[in-house]
């Protein structure tokens, strides 16, 4: 490997090092003991003196250049956090909507880096490289309600600003060439918009210019669980059509070199200069640059240098899922695809269709084999269905991109010829879409983390391909014979995984953040007790869906929601996406019209039937039963909450949604409530729920408190200390995950 490799490896990993292992004054005494090492390295003998003076040297220098980087650039934006101050920014992009306005990533004069400004809506009126000056209040953004984040920092935003009164904008230098790729891009997707209808829009906005915004979340849901969700976020896929069309174009290859560079990096800033776009533009530039200059050049020491110039960059981008995601795949398919196309190939003669076929495999199977452990720890899934999604839709992919890319350039000199040339690229988009909603509904087309059996299996399978590489026979029966094993055991850990809840009654509370999402199951028969979080970051639909599909249900017979706050309906429309719901039972209270009208809506468009309590109901629940209590409280959206009461194996679990004292002592006198069993702490934790009268009623033996991050102080330490001297065991979502608790006949304890 030569040395840029080499050099460009140990810096990345000193990087690497001082994100996750040697943070802050630890990374610099790391510097120094690798240069030390470095130093010692130099009596080695000549043929590994010169790699490991050139590594430790640059391993140094990464843990050196990522603690500068930290002290120099934030640092001094650090130090503003927790305040508020006058500021004026420079506009970087276009503002987005948010939730309460607008946010745009700006440049904060006299404060290196940049920062995220929430405001008004008037900032979606604003053009990159104008000014806008007021005052906000500063948050560090990588820390948000004590939570570290990597979401902001991995793009080199250190500051949150939010907007306080009125901004004033001004001009800045709008007019510079610096803003014509923003601006370029702003334009094309208002011209995706004229020539492509419907989904097929946002889908091409998002390939052609990285603005995903367009894309309905059905049509993510499809895309991912089909594992094509990566031809949305543009990468080096995109960079290679892109490359391939100019090839087309330009025939002289000196001619696309020239060219070929800058192009890339045009488009690179146009589509926002994620880590894998520019990994790509990187990659592809690099044999671009040996040919102009007549030197040759390998894939991995284009992989390392595309990795180099990007932390160098940002050091904090080691952090980035995204970057972490291409580099992975990337590897994989520069070592392992060629083996595997090799080994399908085999000395015969194959046709043009067989050949496609195989390297498509090959290239998804080169990709998933490094990227499986970081999909399944971030994302929580595995999807076996890519291999198959891969071949039916990347050529659908190739030509959506070209003919889309073409049509829009074309139309805005020949609208007619523009909107002829969209016609390839729409019956594309649409195939893939309606393809990949398919292929996502396919029974097995993916396994969930939730099953906590799926992490040992991942490690067995890696081992028992490890061996199959390793033995010293020859032939592809070892891999064939490594590939049943494996989908044998794959079966088994689905199987076992199932079994797992097979009790009279199981109740999980799972880990949704600041909110509400209870799993019940009884013999074969599934519930959901809410379904929503406060915490941005989190997906409660999607939880409780791979949650449920862990469970081995296909079919959820009731869907509760105690009450219309958004922590405990966020996720229905979600869930409502992923797994068809039978009942959803609501409580009738005017307080929550609006958000009731949508949750209906959502439901009859799926084809759940809608019940409003307004009476007790005791529903038949597997080898159970479920009690759902009306709304017993005077006023308010919290006190006019459904509670439920779940029943089997001779245990009971408790929710009472956000109900406070009062409303408790008012269920205790109006319904007959068993002692013993479960409760689910009342809102989330409040000192204003869980009340020492309900405590004394029930008696429960463990209490299950959902809680994130928040503002409120929830749990409250005089909950906490009531459910303490009632001797409960206490459990919460923000310690311990997904809470689990399981009832059966024949022991009767939980």
């Amino acid at each position: 490997m030569r040395r840029l490799a080499v050099f460009a490896g140990g810096f990345s990993l000193g990087v690497f090092l001082a994100q996750y292992l040697l943070r802050d004054g630890r990374a610099l005494i790391g510097a120094g003991l690798a240069l030390a090492l470095g130093l010692g390295a130099l009596l080695l003998p000549w043929e590994w003196r010169r790699r490991c003076v050139v590594f430790l040297a640059a391993l140094s220098l990464g843990l050196g250049w990522s603690w500068l980087y930290a002290r120099q650039i934030q640092r001094p934006a650090r130090e503003l956090a927790g305040r508020t101050e006058e500021f004026t920014a420079t506009l970087c992009g276009y503002a987005s909507k948010s939730d309460f306005g607008a946010r745009v990533t700006v440049r904060l004069e006299g404060v290196p880096g940049r920062a995220a400004l929430y405001a008004g809506e008037e900032l979606l009126e604003l053009v990159p490289g104008q000014t806008v000056s007021g005052w906000a209040s500063f948050r560090d953004a990588a820390r948000i309600r004590d939570e570290d984040v990597t979401a902001f920092t991995a793009k080199g935003v250190f500051l949150l600003a939010y907007g306080r009164g009125e901004l004033t904008a001004g001009e800045g230098t709008r007019s510079s060439l610096r803003w014509l790729p923003a601006r370029l891009g702003r334009a094309m997707a208002e011209r995706i918009r004229l020539l492509f209808p419907g989904e097929a829009a946002g889908f091409l906005t998002a390939i052609l210019t990285g603005e995903r915004d367009g894309v309905s979340e059905k049509a993510c849901l499809a895309l991912t669980e089909a594992g094509l969700n990566h031809i949305l976020a543009v990468s080096g896929m995109h960079c290679g059509f892109l490359m391939a069309l100019a090839g087309l174009l330009l025939q002289n290859r000196r001619l696309q070199a020239l060219l070929g560079i800058p192009l890339l990096a045009f488009y690179a800033a146009l589509t926002g200069g994620s880590p894998s776009v520019l990994r790509a533009c990187v990659m592809l530039s690099l044999p671009l640059l040996a040919a102009l200059v007549r030197r040759e050049s390998d894939g991995p020491t284009s992989l390392l240098a595309a990795l180099f110039f990007i932390l160098l960059a940002n050091p904090f981008a080691a952090a980035s899922v995204g970057l972490q995601l291409s580099f992975a795949a990337m590897a994989g398919i520069l070592w392992l695809s060629p083996k595997l196309y090799r080994g399908l190939r085999g000395e015969k003669k194959r046709g043009k269709a067989f050949r496609f076929l195989a390297v498509t495999f090959s290239a998804s199977m080169g990709a998933m084999a490094f990227t499986v452990p970081l999909t399944a720890y971030y994302f929580g899934a595995l999807v076996l269905i890519a291999p198959l999604s891969s071949a039916l839709c990347l050529w659908a992919a190739s030509w959506a991109f070209s003919f889309g890319l073409l049509s829009v350039f074309v139309s805005f000199l020949c609208p007619p010829l523009g909107a002829l040339l969209a016609l390839p690229a729409r019956l594309a988009a649409e195939y893939i879409l309606l393809a990949a909603g398919l292929l996502s509904k396919v029974p097995g087309h993916a396994v969930y983390t939730a099953n906590p059996y799926l992490k040992y299996w991942t490690a067995y399978a890696y081992l028992l391909f490890a061996a199959a590489y390793l033995a010293r026979r020859t032939g592809r029966r070892k891999y064939a014979l490594a590939s049943v094993l494996a989908a044998l055991t794959l079966f088994l850990t689905v199987r076992l995984g199932a079994a797992r809840y097979s009790n009279d009654l199981d109740a999980l509370m799972l880990d949704v953040g600041q909110g509400q999402s209870v799993v019940l199951a009884s013999g074969g028969t599934f519930a959901l007790v809410d379904c929503g979080s406060a915490n941005g970051w989190k997906n409660p639909g999607e939880a409780a869906a791979r949650q449920l599909a862990s469970m081995g249900c296909k079919r959820l017979s009731f869907l509760i929601l105690t009450h219309y706050d958004k922590d405990h309906v966020s996720g229905v429309e979600g869930l409502l996406d992923r797994l068809e719901v039978e009942t959803l039972l609501l409580p009738e209270e005017a307080e929550g019209a609006e958000s009731r009208a949508a949750l209906v809506s959502a439901a009859e468009e799926h084809g759940a039937a809608v019940r409003f309590v307004t009476e007790e109901e005791r529903l038949d629940f597997g080898r159970g039963a479920l009690a759902v209590y009306p709304p017993v409280g005077d006023a308010g959206d919290n006190q006019r909450g459904l509670s439920i009461l779940a029943l089997g194996g001779g245990g009971s679990f408790l929710i009472t949604g956000d109900m406070d004292a009062a409303t408790e002592k008012t269920l205790l006198e109006t319904y007959e409530l068993p002692a013993g069993g479960a409760l689910a702490a009342g809102h989330h934790g409040s000192k204003y729920a869980s009340s020492q009268a309900l405590l004394e009623a029930l008696r429960p033996e463990a209490a299950c408190i959902s809680v994130g991050a928040n503002s409120y102080g929830h749990p409250a330490e005089e909950t906490l200390l009531r459910l303490a001297r009632q001797g409960c065991a206490i459990c919460r979502t923000d310690l311990h995950g997904t809470v689990h608790l399981a009832w059966n006949q024949e022991d009767s304890h939980g």
